[in-house]
């Protein structure tokens, strides 16, 4: 059986009063693709910077790496972390920065490796991701795909063994996002990164997961293989697939009781 690299279980989040992520479990194995996906409130960001170490849940655990991330103090997190990548939606870049100092940073902040190694590095990830001689420009002058591209070879320079992905594909045209996918899979089997995907672009989700987590309102519907979760008959799960508005009656007179209490 494969090694877990990602364990979350009953993970219980509320903001103030309000219920977020209910008992939620998954988990995903050393070297695979997990796609979270769900529509817009689902809670899929939320559980994004849960996995992160941004935010503490109220009850539950998170294991990356064999270890419990609601247990660990501000220099445990700093430690782990230098064991995970992030691609952040937009980017992410320093505007006053160039692509190659960018993609260097981590490994400054973070090793104490010569300068000339370091420039090594970065640019042997910058050709990973198909941008070798752009080392040089600015984010300014790269498109919107060269972007992304940048940031997830800033996310892999310290050859991380967890990857995380927020929309990669959000903003790009379909050739674009088609790269951007099959550049998620080379890494995948090039470096054996364990890779955890939020999205909501299903032909992309159906392209690069090995399994596939679906989320609603807060809780788990499905965490399942591609094959299962495209074949589920579940009807939250139709609708998300088959692209169904959602039918949520409002009862007139609870809607205007519940604007009258909230105004008194």
């Amino acid at each position: 059986m494969s090694q877990l690299a990602i364990e979350v279980t009953d993970l219980v989040t509320h903001y103030g009063t309000r219920l977020i992520l209910d008992h939620v479990n998954f988990s995903a194995c050393q070297g695979e693709i997990m796609v979270i996906m769900g529509g817009s409130g689902s809670g899929k960001s939320t559980l994004l910077r849960h996995l992160l170490g941004l935010h503490r849940p109220t009850s539950g655990s998170i294991k990356l790496l064999g270890k419990d991330i609601t247990k660990m103090n501000a220099d445990e997190m700093f430690d782990l972390r230098k064991n995970m990548g992030v691609a952040f939606q937009g980017g992410a870049l320093f505007n006053s920065m160039t692509v190659g100092e960018n993609v260097e940073l981590p490994l400054r902040e973070h090793t104490r490796l010569d300068d000339n190694t370091i420039r090594i590095m970065s640019r042997m990830k910058l050709e990973v991701v198909n941008l070798a001689g752009f080392e040089d420009l600015m984010p300014s002058e790269l498109s919107g795909g060269m972007i992304k591209r940048a940031a997830l070879a800033r996310a892999i320079v310290m050859d991380p063994k967890l990857l995380f992905f927020d929309e990669p594909s959000a903003g790009l045209d379909p050739v674009a996002s088609a790269e951007l996918d099959e550049l998620i899979l080379t890494l995948r089997d090039a470096m054996n990164m364990s890779i955890v995907v939020v999205t909501h672009e299903l032909e992309s989700a159906f392209k690069i997961a090995d399994r596939i987590t679906v989320l609603d309102h807060g809780r788990i519907l499905m965490s399942d293989r591609t094959a299962a979760v495209r074949a589920s008959e579940h009807p939250r799960i139709r609708a998300l697939l088959d692209r169904t508005p959602r039918d949520d009656s409002v009862d007139a007179d609870a809607y205007m009781e519940r604007l009258t209490r909230e105004i008194n």
